[in-house]
């Protein structure tokens, strides 16, 4: 017994209508795949669900921009507005600038010039000798700048050092008189009456008897 045709309309019942969606859904994307492999298709599958839910398929060989781009060049209709056209001029203006730059750095780095004209040699020259004067300005620059401050760091010294020797000097006077004190106090002692120097304890050898 075959299947009966249901007619084709909006399904009222909300999970009636879920559990369809679900199915015709499933069903879609498998057919997307097995067209891609069977037929070497490419394919992609956009869906977006009553709540707003997206799935989506796309052929492992390609993309969805490149399916979208070549969708636009065969139908010859516009997809994109006149923000991303000027979006995608942009970019492709910064592209074409870094691919003139990298000629440019190859140029001053003295590869692929055989070809080159006379002027564009001159050019070139022109720009590494300006180039070139800018670095040497820059090299003195640094190198009065390390000749200040080794200057700076040699007067720092030589100030440290002046400390240190008038340290070193007020260590040896303070040493000096200390050891002068000395020396005057035990000459003075040796130049003393024998009776007022200080005697030692001998025992009392009566309190012993």
């Amino acid at each position: 017994m075959g299947r009966g045709k249901i007619e084709i309309k909006r399904i009222e019942n909300s999970s009636n209508r879920q559990v369809t969606y679900s199915k015709r859904r499933n069903g879609i994307m498998k057919k997307a795949k097995e067209i891609t492999v069977m037929c070497d298709a490419k394919v992609s599958l956009i869906i977006f669900a009553s709540s707003g839910k997206m799935h989506e398929y796309c052929s492992p060989s390609t993309t969805l921009i490149d399916i979208l781009d070549q969708y636009q060049k065969t139908s010859g209709k516009k997809l994109w507005d006149a923000k991303h056209e000027n979006l995608s001029n942009e970019i492709d203006r910064i592209k074409k600038e870094n691919d003139n730059m990298q000629i440019e750095l190859r140029h001053l780095k003295g590869e692929d010039i055989t070809s080159l004209p006379y002027k564009e040699l001159m050019a070139i020259e022109d720009a590494l000798e300006h180039g070139l004067t800018c670095i040497r300005t820059k090299q003195m620059d640094v190198l009065d700048v390390t000749r200040k401050n080794t200057k700076f760091l040699e007067e720092d010294n030589k100030q440290l050092n002046f400390i240190v020797n008038q340290q070193q000097i007020a260590y040896d006077n303070a040493r000096e008189q200390m050891d002068g004190g000395c020396q005057r106090a035990r000459e003075y002692i040796s130049r003393m009456p024998f009776a007022f120097r200080v005697q030692p304890i001998q025992p009392n050898l009566q309190e012993r008897m």
